[in-house]
């Protein structure tokens, strides 16, 4: 969430205790759950103890154009996250070891602007090698969900969702429903053959700015010295509705690229398919 250079050093993206996001999910009745830190599995170390309980990670990977994505892996272990993240700036290396491995992992908020640009050859390798897409994030735009649910229904994908909540109040709002599964074996096992199910609510500007609030709450009582900075936090809401604003130009450019590239596909699948049918008469 906190981009700009040096704001990281000082402010972490959340203060979500993990035995306080697990007892609130279980209170929402989750059969099953996990935490998806940006390339760590630090905050997940005490819920392990947990047979319903499964460590995940959001991957900051590098594509061969030299943008970024974030994917969504699960079900690792430990070992698995310190090759995951050996390999992570390399798309390919990173994926033939997902593959090998076996490992249920997804393409996160498609036609969101948080990793940076994007390329068009980034959508086919997405295409190509990624099995899942995020098409459901409690954070963004219902628009940009809508474009990523209407790209992975054409191209075969499982989906899934989740809260991407930075704060507790956003948590087990949006989420993957499995009917039936009690387990995370079961889990799994739905997921696979397509039974998963979306569930929950979209983002909005305000959910937004409440949760940067919230994190800048935290952030004064974790380091008090920062309430120097406090005036500046009358800017958050110029800050979430630019942010806001740009997500939505974003999604909107490379959702209508994506379409005229399809419908480019279409036109020259119909010209091949009229000189093929005129050529054998």
């Amino acid at each position: 969430m906190f981009t700009a250079p040096g704001l990281n050093r000082i402010c972490r993206e959340s203060y979500n205790d993990p035995t306080e996001v697990y007892d609130r999910l279980k209170q929402m009745s989750m059969s099953v759950v996990t935490i998806t830190d940006h390339d760590s599995i630090d905050a997940a170390e005490i819920l392990r103890r947990h047979p319903d309980f499964f460590l995940s990670e959001e991957v900051t990977v590098q594509m061969p154009s030299g943008t970024e994505i974030h994917m969504g892996v699960y079900g690792i272990t430990e070992s698995e996250h310190l090759e995951i993240q050996r390999r992570r700036n390399d798309f390919i290396a990173l994926l033939m070891y997902l593959t090998e491995r076996k490992l249920f992992f997804s393409a996160n908020h498609v036609f969101s602007v948080l990793t940076g640009r994007r390329e068009e050859k980034d959508f086919h390798w997405l295409e190509s090698y990624v099995p899942t897409f995020e098409t459901r994030n409690g954070q963004m735009w219902a628009g940009a969900n809508q474009s990523a649910a209407r790209l992975a229904a054409r191209l075969g994908k499982i989906a899934v969702a989740g809260s991407d909540s930075h704060a507790i109040a956003g948590l087990g709002h949006t989420y993957t429903e499995v009917p039936g599964a009690r387990t995370v074996d079961e889990f799994f096992a739905g997921l696979r053959t397509g039974c998963g199910r979306i569930h929950g609510t979209h983002g909005s500007c305000r959910k937004l700015t409440a949760d940067v609030f919230s994190i800048v709450r935290s952030l004064f009582r974790d380091k008090p010295w920062t309430l120097a900075l406090s005036p500046f936090a009358l800017l958050i809401p110029a800050f979430t509705a630019g942010h806001w604003m740009n997500e939505i130009y974003f999604c909107r450019k490379w959702t209508a690229a994506i379409e005229r590239g399809e419908k480019r596909k279409r036109m020259l699948w119909d010209l091949d398919s009229n000189f093929e049918a005129n050529w054998a008469n």
